[in-house]
């Protein structure tokens, strides 16, 4: 189910921004009417109007949301409608803010903010959001997802994201999503989002000289970085350049995917040990 809002069809030239929703359990099956029961639908059904693509998805009967279908349904959905790559968001309430949770831990690089409602999940993952602008609700009195779920997760994703937000409405039950989806302050908030990007920061040869030297991991392989051309560089391959971030991080850009290079430093102030934010977390220590 698509809406798109207006203007959309007179400019054909300009990219619109696109909230993605998730329905909960009870909207699943072939008929598509059922997604308006609930959220963005229910209130597009109703004549409320938005700035943004909506596009409202219905999963197969007896299945939830799986990460790779909605991965190439994201890639789909892109090369099908004019979507702003930049200000693509992500919501869904129950089964589908749980869906929001797994999803944009698979993959963090599609989305610019996510809002995942009366949900929960795996917190194994969670630190793959530690850019990611997120916006969790709960109802104080959910029966049927404890809010347990959705402190559980942000108080995992804090440690590594302190801006990200919680709101507990005191008096809802499972149906929070009435109360989150009917604030406009949500939208406004989502529109403001845009896509992490790591941004170089001009360090001299000098400077950079530090985090050079070798360093192995705990299965043993080793990475020598080394200053080639006044850059810092992966020996053994020394196209991949570690690239210094203006968020004091670095990271490496390989197939125009950005991996972040977290370097440590002891009391002394040198370096003993990079951590590479890859599919999992990677300590390698440098070999003094």
């Amino acid at each position: 189910m698509v809406y798109f809002p207006q203007g959309y069809n007179k400019d054909t030239t300009k990219q619109w921004p696109v909230v993605l929703f998730l329905h909960g359990s009870g909207e699943r099956g072939t008929d598509v009417q059922k997604v308006k029961k609930n959220g963005l639908p229910k209130l597009i059904e109703e004549g409320k109007q938005y700035p943004f693509i909506v596009i409202s998805p219905q999963a197969p009967p007896d299945e939830g949301w799986e990460e790779q279908m909605m991965y190439r349904f994201i890639k789909y959905l892109r090369k099908t409608y004019r979507i702003d790559g930049e200000r693509i968001y992500l919501t869904g309430l129950s089964m589908g803010g749980f869906g929001t949770w797994s999803i944009a831990m698979k993959f963090p690089s599609l989305f610019a903010a996510v809002a995942p409602v009366c949900g929960g999940g795996d917190t194994a993952d969670i630190w793959k959001l530690r850019h990611m602008p997120v916006w969790c609700f709960h109802g104080a009195k959910d029966d049927v997802v404890k809010p347990e779920q959705s402190y559980r997760m942000m108080n995992a994703l804090k440690k590594y994201n302190p801006s990200a937000k919680l709101t507990i409405y005191p008096e809802a039950n499972h149906n929070s999503w009435d109360s989150a989806y009917n604030n406009d302050s949500l939208y406004i908030w989502l529109l403001q989002q845009k896509k992490y990007h790591s941004e170089r920061k001009p360090l001299k040869e000098t400077e950079l000289s530090e985090y050079a030297g070798a360093y192995v991991q705990e299965d043993h392989d080793t990475v020598h970085l080394i200053i080639q051309n006044s850059k810092l560089v992966v020996k053994e391959q020394p196209d991949i350049e570690v690239i210094p971030s203006t968020s004091g991080s670095f990271f490496v850009k390989i197939n125009d995917e950005e991996t972040e290079v977290q370097f440590h430093k002891d009391r002394k102030g040198r370096i003993d040990y990079f951590i590479l934010f890859a599919d999992k977390l990677m300590r390698f220590n440098k070999i003094k």
